[in-house]
């Protein structure tokens, strides 16, 4: 496959192409299963579109993973490090990245970035059976790593073609190609071997549905073989509906195992199953087991690899059951709202595991906002159908009203039901056929409603009902914890705010810009300080510093840093004379904390600067005709490390045109990489930048951080010399 063709295709090729693409790297490398996940830099979201040898929903519960999330995932974190992860154990999993690895029993896997440039399209999943070695070798190493490359050229040839592949409400599965083919010949003489075997045979895709079993299996099952294909054996056998089923064939299939258990057929005939994985499937064995022991109610206990699975007639529940997935999904849900840091994320959360978990088209988020119903969220529904609702007085007469405000959960099958209760809604197209209007109550209190949407008619059981009920207790803790710390952040930040200048003067003859991000969650006060004075026309002082700690003393001891230096400054004294005061003044206030800070005092006359420095990084420098470089300053202590100290000073010339830099440790220091890569490649931007510095100032703040996730706040403080003085021009 040539780039040249993904340029020609159109967006149906496109996915053809790139389907194909993953069946045979996952065949190449020796994988049982793959996936691709893609970036939607819209929505900053990763997003499983592709997925070859096993169902993406076993593979990856949470199939949208906001790029932002604090939350350590393999995933997330090849995408923001631009590096493969390997994974060599399901021990590795756990200790690495505990929150996917509950629901996640790989033994093996490997995530590969996909980069073109300083494009980041998303990353190639790989797994692997428990039977590969551990060390992942140099040469298997480079053949993930070129995959990833060609899936790379494909998605770049597809963007310039114009084609961009929207994120898909679901992941697309595909097996893996059946080699060789058999004749019909040799069909029917395998189900010729097969019925002769006394025991029972069946065939489970890799979904869990029977898509073989010949009569014997069926007989022991207890059902008809035209009964039972199509169907999972945990939902079709009344004494097979436990979880723990659902469980084995999960097992099986993630990790390439064998698998045995038994299980009690009533009322009391124990049976044997041995499941035995391939990437293409699963094959069981039922036998009866001769004179097992059984205890009164005909138990029997299981055997094998797996573990213990025998079932007792008192385990088992009547009804629908809810499956083993919708299980892992709480558990993820759980998880993943524990870690939700905003709004945003939990509405997410909810969206995303209601529409994987109980098979929704439709969720949305409905909320009060000064005695109105507020629509927050309202993914997969008819767009045409919400305005109608949002606003909506709270004493209208429609479900989400009564969910809301009275805390009462109402499900409607069918269109019938609905509009039997409330005739209005009954002809409203919705694009839904079913309904779920869950409160959302925190203490007693309702403060919002969860709305699902399903696409067929849809009978809730008891227990489908129970399980939905806890899912909304579990999405309204968290949005009213995450309402609180958004209101809690908005105050801190304004307290921040308050603590900047407001904005930068207007110097004539230099063109300055700002640019400050807070850390990515949490509600700490930054240290970061800046600001530009001038003395004169010809005469101006720009500093930028950062001080140690998050809380209300160093938000303190930022005020009096910033009025500090503002102070000296004033006096006309020389940058290094500035932070002697400044250090001397921290030392009297002894507020146990230390501070580093950048001092440029430029001569427009002169086209000179004086720069001094506490500990802090120095400059990036660009002049006209001349690579960008890091400035050489000599660094001074840091402010409040030592009572008297000196801080030597360095001349630079500022020719017109010169960049300069400023800016604090938050854009470098950056969690799991390598500050000096990363100062190399700010040098690489400011050499490459040539037109003004708002759009360079954006570049470096958002490269610093790509998908968020920032530990500590961020500043950046630019200047560029645009006047020669000496001359009188500007």
């Amino acid at each position: 496959m040539t780039d040249r063709a993904v340029c020609d295709a159109g967006r149906d090729d496109i996915q053809r192409l790139l389907e194909q693409a993953l069946s045979r790297t996952v065949q190449s490398l020796g994988a049982y299963g793959g996936g691709l996940a893609l970036v939607d830099p819209d929505d900053e979201v990763l997003t499983v579109h592709l997925g070859v040898g096993l169902p993406l929903e076993y593979a990856t519960p949470l199939h949208r993973k906001r790029l932002s999330s604090a939350t350590p995932d393999p995933l997330l974190e090849a995408v923001r490090e631009r590096r493969l992860v390997w994974i060599a154990s399901s021990e590795e999993l756990v200790r690495r990245y505990p929150q996917p690895a509950r629901i996640l029993p790989h033994h093996a896997l490997a995530v590969a970035p996909i980069v073109t440039g300083d494009t980041t399209w998303g990353v190639l999943l790989l797994f692997w059976p428990a039977s590969r070695p551990a060390v992942l070798d140099p040469v298997e190493r480079h053949a993930i790593e070129a995959a990833a490359e060609r899936f790379g050229r494909m998605l770049q040839g597809a963007a310039e073609a114009g084609f961009r592949l929207p994120p898909p409400e679901r992941p697309r599965t595909l097996p893996l190609p059946r080699y060789p083919t058999v004749s019909a010949a040799e069909c029917q003489a395998a189900v010729d071997y097969v019925a002769r075997l006394p025991e029972g045979g069946c065939a489970l895709g890799l979904d869990g549905r029977i898509v073989f079993l010949d009569p014997t299996a069926a007989e022991l099952l207890g059902g008809e073989v035209g009964d039972l294909v199509g169907q999972k054996p945990w939902e079709a056998v009344p004494w097979l509906r436990d979880p723990r089923y659902e469980q084995a064939h999960r097992h099986a299939v993630l990790r390439q195992e064998p698998v045995s258990l038994t299980a009690v057929r009533p009322p009391d005939r124990p049976l044997l199953f041995q499941l035995y994985p391939d990437p293409t499937g699963v094959s069981v064995r039922i036998s009866p087991i001769p004179g097992e022991r059984r205890g009164p109610n005909g138990e029997s206990s299981a055997t094998g690899t797996f573990g213990t699975a025998g079932v007792t007639q008192a385990d088992r529940l009547p009804g629908a059951s809810m499956g083993i997935d919708a299980v892992y999904r709480m558990i993820e849900l759980a998880g993943a709202l524990a870690q939700a840091a905003d709004v945003a994320e939990v509405i997410d959360c909810a969206t995303d595991h209601s529409m994987l978990a109980f098979g929704a088209k439709g969720c949305a988020i409905l909320t009060t906002e000064s005695g109105r119903l507020r629509i927050l969220s309202d993914r997969g529904w008819n767009p045409d159908i919400f305005p109608i609702f949002d606003h909506m007085p709270l004493t209208a007469d429609a479900p989400g009203v009564v969910a809301l405000t009275a805390g009462v959960p109402l499900f409607f099958a069918d269109d019938e039901e609905l509009a039997r209760m409330y005739p209005a809604l009954g002809g409203m197209d919705s694009g839904m056929a079913a309904w779920a209007y869950l409160p959302l109550v925190v203490s007693g209190r309702p403060i919002g409603a969860c709305v699902l949407g399903y696409e067929w008619p849809h009978r809730f059981s008891e227990e489908e009902r129970i399980a939905l009920l806890s899912f909304s207790a579990l999405i309204a803790q968290a949005l009213e914890r995450a309402r609180l710390n958004e209101s809690r952040t908005r105050l801190v930040h304004s307290l921040q705010v308050g603590l900047l200048p407001p904005s930068l003067p207007a110097v004539p003859g230099i063109e300055l810009t700002a640019r400050y991000l807070p850390a990515g969650h949490g509600m700490e006060i930054g240290g970061d300080f800046y600001d530009v004075i001038p003395l004169g026309p010809e005469d101006v002082v720009a500093f930028i510093g950062d001080v140690q700690g998050h809380d209300a003393s160093a938000a303190a001891l930022m005020g009096h840093l910033r009025t500090a230096v503002h102070a000296y400054a004033l006096t006309g004294a020389d940058p290094g004379q500035v932070l002697a005061d400044t250090n001397r003044l921290i030392a009297d206030l002894d507020p146990h904390l230390l501070a580093s800070c950048l001092i440029v005092r430029i001569d427009l006359a002169g086209l000179r600067a004086r720069v001094a420095t506490a500990g802090h990084y120095p400059p990036v420098l660009r002049r006209p005709g001349e690579a960008a470089e890091i400035a050489q300053i000599p660094p001074g202590p840091l402010l409040g490390a030592a009572t008297r100290s000196s801080y030597p000073v360095v001349d630079l010339a500022l020719p017109t045109g010169t960049v300069l830099v400023m800016y604090t440790d938050g854009l470098v220091e950056i969690p799991a990489t390598d500050p000096e890569q990363n100062l190399g490649g700010l040098v690489a931007m400011v050499d490459r930048a040539d037109g003004p510095l708002e759009p360079l100032a954006d570049d470096l703040v958002r490269q610093g951080s790509p998908y968020g996730g920032r530990t500590d706040d961020t500043t950046v403080l630019l200047l560029r010399v645009t006047a020669d003085r000496r001359n009188g021009h500007n």
